[in-house]
């Protein structure tokens, strides 16, 4: 059995939708795919803030093999 490696990312949290925030890779604007939207209350326990202040934070993830980000952490 071959041993899984995760890929650690930077992202941005853009902004709050209801109980979602959009995220994108913090790259140039110009080269940001379109937002994936995760779970705020996730994240934000993930990282010791409340979810408002989500908004406008970098933050990095690990890629699953599901190609979903996980593991949150102030970046």
């Amino acid at each position: 059995m071959e041993a899984m490696t995760s890929e650690r990312m930077q992202v941005r949290v853009l902004l709050l939708l209801g109980e979602q925030a959009e995220i994108v890779a913090d790259v140039p604007e110009e080269e940001q795919a379109e937002p994936e939207r995760y779970s705020a209350a996730e994240i934000a326990e993930a990282v010791g803030l409340e979810p408002r202040q989500l908004p406008g934070k970098v933050l990095t993830a690990e890629l699953d093999a599901r190609d979903r980000l996980t593991g949150w952490q102030l970046a």
